[in-house]
């Protein structure tokens, strides 16, 4: 008997236990006006609410598919109830937001977090007309950071992995990782894409979805990045808030003529994109589509200057290098990368440069091509010693002065004066030549 009693001591303890986890669970992601005084028949509500969150079957019992899904890894946003947004609906007033990461987990390089961070607000801004920039001197929209505590303290590995403020001023917007999570860009641990793809979801006003494939359900798992797709109760969430993304104006059909005496200052790839610069704008011939986008500077990139000089890219460093006077910037995808701008003598120019009018880099040979009046220096890791040439010798058929170049399919692709030429550095000749705005659809 005395055991018999002891065992059923052991019950209670238990039973306690599970009854002040669940209440804690409940009371953390659950709130409401009643919390204080708490009934039985209150308790069993919220039981109900988090089902029908969950897209459980709502039964106030705490059966295994409830109790399994409490011990899901999760955001840390409580759950208001079944709306796509949060309570009056808060927004953005604005189009074009900003961004900036403040620190960094050490499970992931910073190029690792710096490109999924980037990828998630792509997410967003490919189905919304809104803008996302990261920028790196001043306090942004978004400050995103990896924390292990602040006025809502997480707990540890699993459990709460984020947790994010709805629009507004001050910390609104604002994203916290926790620290203690173990943070990858693949299966293992906890994808860092999903998760701030989940949060930012949040940032824009959305709250919870009950729907268990879409990005915005409470709990976290795993899809694979690289065919990940927003559900249609996401889209039509945040449609409701910013309304659909606008079509480019340009139309899909070629252009019957282009702005007349265009000149290009600087021409480069961007992830299999090419980007047209000229004065204060800039062309974009997204890769796959025959729309021509047309965009101001300083609308994607704050921190750049107007009249870019030179531009090229390294993609197997996933580089993009611009160069005005002699500062230079580097760009990783669309993003301007920290402590930059810096000074072209660091890569071994000498004092004598002052522009640099074109450059392009072969990917095959590892060489970087810079065009300087008429002449052109040839870069692998640091200058040639026979720079700079004349460019008629190491480009024979083209122009005396290069104003733009890229590489394409193989092929040098290089604008001087009207003329637009096709260049073979297997063959070194000109292959054809083009007409000057034949990229731009005109």
């Amino acid at each position: 008997m005395k055991y018999a009693r002891g065992q059923a001591h052991v019950g209670d303890i238990r039973m306690k236990m599970r009854d002040f986890a669940l209440s804690r669970y409940l009371g953390k992601f659950y709130k409401s006006k009643d919390d204080g005084k708490m009934s039985r028949s209150g308790f069993l509500e919220k039981i109900r609410r988090m089902q029908d969150v969950l897209g459980l079957e709502v039964t106030a019992r705490m059966d295994e598919k409830t109790i399994e899904a409490m011990k899901q890894p999760r955001c840390g946003v409580p759950n208001i109830g079944r709306f796509s947004a949060f309570p009056r609906n808060p927004v953005w007033k604005k189009k074009d937001l900003t961004y900036r990461i403040l620190n960094y987990t050490s499970h992931m390089t910073r190029d690792e977090v710096d490109r999924a961070i980037e990828k998630a607000f792509k997410v967003w801004s490919d189905v919304v007309p809104l803008t996302f920039t990261r920028i790196y001197d001043r306090v942004s929209d978004i400050e995103m950071s990896f924390a292990s505590g602040d006025a809502f303290p997480f707990d540890g590995p699993s459990g709460i992995l984020a947790h994010t403020f709805a629009p507004g001023d001050n910390t609104g917007g604002d994203v916290h990782f926790d620290a203690d999570e173990t943070w990858t860009s693949g299966s293992a641990g906890t994808n860092l894409f999903l998760v701030a793809a989940h949060e930012l979801g949040h940032s824009l006003g959305l709250d919870h979805s009950n729907d268990p494939n879409a990005l915005m359900y409470p709990t976290y798992h795993y899809t694979n990045p690289n065919t990940f797709q927003l559900s249609e109760d996401d889209i039509k969430g945040i449609h409701s808030l910013y309304g659909p993304k606008e079509k480019p104006v340009t139309p899909t059909k070629a252009q019957t003529h282009c702005p007349e005496h265009i000149s290009f200052d600087a021409v480069t790839t961007v992830r299999g994109d090419i980007i047209f610069f000229e004065n204060r704008s800039f062309w974009r011939k997204t890769a796959g589509k025959s729309e021509i986008e047309q965009h101001e500077i300083s609308s994607f990139w704050p921190s750049l200057p107007a009249d870019i000089d030179a531009a090229y890219e390294n993609q197997k460093k996933d580089q993009v290098l611009l160069f005005k006077g002699t500062k230079y910037w580097v760009l990783r995808g669309y993003t301007v990368q920290e402590g930059f701008p810096k000074n072209i003598y660091e890569l071994g120019f000498p004092l004598t440069v002052t522009q640099i009018d074109a450059a392009v880099h072969d990917d095959e040979t590892g060489r970087t091509y810079f065009f300087i009046n008429d002449r052109y220096n040839e870069e692998t890791s640091q200058m040639d010693k026979e720079s700079p040439q004349r460019i008629s010798k190491g480009f024979p058929g083209v122009g005396n002065k290069v104003e733009a170049a890229f590489r394409s399919n193989g092929m040098l692709y290089l604008f001087s004066g009207n003329q637009q030429y096709e260049f073979s550095t297997t063959n070194r000749k000109v292959t054809r030549l083009l007409k000057y705005t034949s990229w731009l659809n005109c």
